[in-house]
């Protein structure tokens, strides 16, 4: 069953474009005249054309607002106006897409002056794109584009419905004979499935791929990444389980095995082999990609880790107890990459690639400069993508 076409990247809709903590309403209106709602007036962000940019946000009874940015490791101090008015500028800014929010009094809070949102299922924030000179691997160009398809599936092994979202490159045609082959590719924790569209804009990645000849035509699905959706759930205290963390990984990995893949197999013009299967994923789902790929080489020839963290307290060895140096005729591409900035180079990477080579198993190991955010994951895909289903 297929779900809605969608043109465009699914586009995060803002629940409410009012001030935060009551800033901005003055007074009491009149009973007769006033409008009900005020517009929010105060502009932010304001791009500037150095590549700075100035946040504002209006809260005149704060203490203090801070200003957290994506990329930066501590929060920057915002100052306020007579007005109440709270701001900061920053830059020049790299071009790219930044995640941020405001601190209000220890408050994570919205920009309500903003309507892109970052979607997520934990922390809400806004986005704002600093534009380079030319155009960036993510920017929206005059090339064919592909189609980004809803779907929607009952998942017994978890228990509940669920969705997923599926790219399907230019000039694919479901009524055709031509079949095409497939990535599928995983979000981080805290994400939904919507976001390697709404915030890592993998559709647009591959639509300029595609365009210049850099990547092979192929489909990208992009499913929901719990097998324990308790994980994230908001009334959760304290830290996570090792029985639940262990839960969800392998429940997401029976799901995509034996519900996604074969709906995907059913639905879509995908080549089947293992030659033409990819899996890859970012944080969360980069950990899920390996645990998932390296234990089922009858299904996937390519793998790839972006920041990767296999969140489970069991050993390498329980974790891949068949995995040893006869997979090296199986695997096409261990491809593992983490900004030098990531804490997940020592808790994960670090430790992983030398069990790797105590195994005899070869990878490609990929080490950028960033820390564990969007600007490294949109690379690391504009990275990865190429190399996928290239012939011997």
């Amino acid at each position: 069953m297929k779900g809605l076409k969608l043109i465009v990247p699914i586009l995060a809709i803002s629940l409410g474009g009012f001030p935060a903590r009551g800033a901005g309403q003055t007074g009491q209106r009149s009973q007769h005249h006033a409008p009900l709602f005020r517009p929010y007036s105060i502009v932010s962000p304001e791009l500037q054309t150095d590549r700075r940019v100035t946040f504002r946000f209006l809260d005149p009874n704060a203490h203090r607002v801070v200003l957290s940015l994506e990329g930066r490791r501590r929060p920057l101090a915002m100052q306020k106006d007579a007005q109440g008015v709270w701001s900061v500028t920053v830059g020049p800014l790299a071009p790219a897409i930044y995640g941020y929010s405001f601190v209000a009094d220890g408050v994570p809070l919205s920009d309500p002056a903003n309507s892109l949102f970052k979607p997520n299922l934990l922390n809400v924030q806004n986005m704002v794109e600093v534009p380079g000179p030319t155009p960036e691997p993510w920017d929206v160009q005059d090339v064919p584009h592909g189609v980004v398809h809803h779907g929607f599936y009952h998942s017994t092994v978890v228990g509940d419905n669920r969705d997923f979202y599926v790219y399907t490159p230019p000039g694919y045609n479901p009524a055709s004979r031509k079949r095409y082959p497939v990535l599928y590719l995983l979000h981080g924790y805290s994400d939904d499935a919507s976001a390697w569209t709404a915030v890592g804009r993998a559709n647009i990645i591959l639509d300029n791929l595609i365009a210049e000849g850099k990547a092979k035509p192929m489909m990208v699905v992009m499913p929901l990444g719990y097998g324990a959706p308790q994980v994230v759930s908001r009334t959760r205290t304290g830290p996570l389980n090792p029985e639940l963390l262990s839960e969800n990984l392998v429940k997401f990995g029976q799901a995509l095995l034996t519900e996604v893949m074969p709906q995907i197999d059913k639905d879509y013009r995908v080549k089947t082999d293992r030659e033409d299967t990819a899996i890859a994923g970012l944080s969360m789902g980069g950990g899920e990609s390996l645990y998932v790929g390296l234990n089922n080489f009858q299904r996937f020839a390519w793998i790839g880790s972006f920041s990767g963290a296999l969140m489970s307290r069991s050993g390498f060895t329980a974790l891949f107890p068949s995995l040893n140096s006869s997979a090296n005729s199986k695997l096409r591409l261990l491809w593992i990459a983490c900004g030098r900035q990531d804490p997940l180079v020592g808790q994960f990477n670090r430790r992983f690639e030398p069990w790797l080579t105590s195994k005899g198993i070869r990878f490609t190991d990929v080490w950028t400069p960033g820390m564990h955010t969007w600007m490294v994951w949109r690379n690391n895909l504009v990275a990865f993508a190429p190399l996928l289903f290239r012939k011997k």
